[in-house]
């Protein structure tokens, strides 16, 4: 990319080449899953409707089902899920319950609030047609009602099942993740000289948000060939479609995640983004340039900074890898930004901030080895180095 060949990639350009490298990349197969399990992830193939919706002439009203002008003579009476009733010849009524199947023959259904009955017989005033749904005239049978790439909501279940579905095709990229450091306790308090892992626990909510699934984070000594061995093993894996690795992305003794990549052949894209905090993250992938095969995304250890690496090249990533729309495509993507925030003097800041009323304000505690102030914020403002105040881009966090 043009633009985009400093030593440290320019923030915007690397979040670009994320992109990009998903829509390259394999993309994952779909498969059936139950409806429950399918919300969030991407449609594989477009849904359509396996029966009409109503799947019947249904009573929008109770009431009386009518056949022809009125007065009628009451014939029985007919509720939802019961037995269907006897044809209807002209001058003749049911009395029927909302959702009960409309007998043939049936002209309208007469509300309870508009009929005067009278023994067997009821009268009242109704145009043809009224209070009856017909059979598939708000979706027949093999209508497409969702288009692949569609994010399944609830809304998108529910349809689903009232369409005759009990699974749906979804697309649903699967992400490795690797925690790596012998400094890194996993649960509980940290012991002395240890810190709690604060990445793993939140990947699987950052993965989540973008219509991806990741396998159970898993701890890596501190050691080349453990690094080699994890990586290789998930790359061989054909069910994994991008891996994740914390803590390994920088140039110290012990962050082999560089080495291990040539020493398996990969390609890195992206070695290092001109950002603060995540200025140590890297992206690459297996099999070729021109046929990209599983990506690889390396987070800094620090918790804010591993944050804000993921929403720059994970989640562009992903979202690109599942076919589907961004999950903030609809947020506002500038606003103007209030409170004590300063540009660096050369690369891109990413400022936690939450938003209220058409504005941003910063909220502090953004300290790349802390989550606080990305925890009460809704988004990183993307402060440039020329920035002079007023309106910044936002990046939303996962939610």
């Amino acid at each position: 990319m043009v633009g985009c060949q400093d030593t440290a990639t320019p923030w915007a350009c690397a979040s670009a080449a994320a992109r990009e490298l998903g829509k390259r990349a394999r993309r994952p197969a779909g498969a059936d899953v139950p409806l429950a399990a399918a919300v969030g992830a991407a449609l594989a193939r477009d849904l359509t409707a396996l029966v009409g919706v109503p799947p019947y002439d249904a009573a929008a009203m109770d009431g009386y089902a009518v056949a022809g002008p009125g007065p009628w003579a009451v014939r029985g009476r007919v509720l939802a899920g019961g037995s269907p009733a006897a044809p209807l010849a002209d001058g003749q009524a049911v009395e029927i319950a909302t959702g009960a199947r409309v007998p043939e023959g049936a002209t309208a259904v007469l509300p309870y609030e508009l009929a005067r009955r009278d023994g067997d017989r009821v009268a009242g005033g109704i145009d043809p047609g009224r209070h009856v749904r017909r059979s598939g005239e708000d979706t027949a049978p093999g209508t497409v009602v969702l288009p692949e790439g569609a994010v399944v909501t609830a809304a998108a279940v529910g349809l689903a099942a009232s369409l005759g579905h009990d699974t749906l095709p979804v697309r649903r990229p699967r992400v490795a993740a690797f925690i790596t450091g012998d400094e890194i306790a996993l649960s509980g308090r940290p012991g002395p000289g240890q810190v709690r892992d604060a990445v793993g626990p939140a990947l699987p909510a950052v993965a989540a948000w973008c219509g991806a699934a990741l396998d159970p984070p898993r701890s890596v000594a501190d050691g080349f060939a453990d690094m080699v061995a994890a990586v290789g093993a998930a790359a061989a894996d054909p069910g994994v479609d991008a891996i994740a690795v914390c803590g390994a992305s920088s140039k110290g003794p012990v962050d082999h995640l560089r080495g291990a990549l040539a020493e398996l052949g990969a390609v890195v894209v992206v070695d290092g983004v001109a950002c603060r905090p995540g200025h140590p993250q890297l992206l690459g992938h297996f099999g070729t340039p021109e046929r990209p095969g599983t990506a690889v995304v390396g987070l800094p250890g620090n918790p804010n900074a591993a944050l804000a690496a993921a929403v720059t090249l994970l989640v562009p990533l992903l979202v690109e890898m599942a076919g589907r729309p961004a999950p903030d495509a609809l947020l506002p993507r500038s606003l103007p930004v209030d409170g004590d925030v300063r540009p660096h003097p050369r690369d891109t800041r990413l400022v936690a901030v939450r938003v209220a009323e058409g504005r941003a304000r910063a909220v502090g505690h953004d300290r790349p080895g802390s989550l606080r102030g990305a925890a009460l914020a809704d988004a990183y403002a993307v402060i440039p180095p020329d920035w002079a105040g007023g309106d910044a881009e936002l990046v939303w966090l996962p939610r």
